[in-house]
């Protein structure tokens, strides 16, 4: 997407010995014979995500392929929290770290394979933009629009992602999703109860793969129309910046950047975080910020907006962890 990007397949050095791991929550140690995956403790996870600001994961899991996260999961018995964690772009992770586990979906998870019918067979790890360049190289339109969400599918299936007047509703037909406690099952899409960038998902499921039903297209005009797509994403949003992607939710009737123009936010700045002076709707680490700088300078975007225009506007980036 942009130079910002993490990397997805970063590996740490955790300290641990093999086998055992000590519960962050509970001091007791954590069973991890025959765990092929990844775990870190205390992992930073400000180089993860796109603002580049936050603290650390107690601990973060990069498991080897979906039966190795449901037997993690499985081993965890629930004590502690368990977030799923994508490309990061939506996401302010703040200061004081995020407790539990973390669950990056790394290469295993990224498959993406073209199905009977324009369906599309896609891992949770894929980005957007692979799912959207498959679907143009098989000939299969209504999915250029993922080529402009700047994200993973396990992360715009859970928030109903969507860009360029289509969302993740509109194509879906069904995910699949481990539970924390290591449950494996298969949701239709009408069990998600999608709203505008919101689903039913349960807290700390972790979507492992999803299918999309396109309509055939010709490979050309899809390809041009997700041109159009990157360009205008290009122009008007502040792409080689440290961000997050839009802030706030668009509310009934208006556009969120107009709100926070018409408030005198644009330029607005605390610490090292400034409210874009290209896109309104996205907030921008100019260098140091931390997260606290970030999230208080939403804080009072949210503040003067509903001061001087009566909108209670609402935060569509995820603020997780510990101020």
């Amino acid at each position: 997407m942009s130079m910002h990007q993490p990397d997805d397949w970063a590996m740490y050095d955790d300290g641990c010995a093999p086998g055992a791991a000590v519960d962050a929550t509970s001091d007791a140690p954590l069973n991890m014979d025959g765990i092929r995956g990844k775990l870190t403790a205390n992992a930073p996870l400000a180089k993860l995500v796109w603002f580049k600001a936050g603290g650390t994961a107690d601990w973060l899991f990069e498991p080897a392929d979906i039966s190795d996260l449901r037997e993690f999961l499985a081993r965890l018995e629930g004590r502690m929290p368990v977030m799923a964690l994508g490309l990061g772009s939506n996401m302010i992770v703040r200061d004081g770290g995020v407790p539990g586990v973390v669950v990056r979906l790394g290469k295993a998870f990224s498959s993406v394979e073209v199905k009977r019918d324009c369906v599309m067979e896609c891992g949770g790890g894929a980005s957007g933009i692979l799912v959207s360049s498959n679907a143009r190289d098989a000939g299969i339109a209504g999915l250029e629009f993922l080529r402009g969400i700047p994200g993973t599918v396990g992360g715009f299936v859970r928030m109903n992602g969507g860009a360029y007047g289509r969302e993740v509703a509109d194509i879906l037909v069904d995910c699949d999703v481990v539970l924390p406690d290591g449950t494996f099952i298969t949701l239709p899409v009408s069990d998600l109860r999608y709203t505008y960038r919101h689903s039913a998902l349960p807290e700390g499921a972790v979507v492992v793969a999803a299918r999309f039903k396109g309509v055939p297209g010709v490979p050309a005009e899809i390809g041009a129309e997700m041109d159009r797509i990157a360009k205008a994403r290009e122009e008007s949003q502040p792409l080689r910046t440290k961000t997050g992607g839009s802030t706030f939710k668009n509310p009934e009737g208006h556009k969120a950047w107009q709100l926070v123009d018409a408030a005198g936010c644009r330029g607005l700045t605390m610490g090292g975080a400034q409210v874009s002076e290209k896109h309104t709707n996205f907030l921008i680490n100019t260098g140091d910020a931390t997260s606290a700088d970030i999230e208080g300078l939403g804080e009072e975007v949210r503040r003067r907006v509903y001061e001087s225009q009566g909108v209670q506007l609402e935060w569509e980036i995820q603020r997780v962890g510990r101020p």
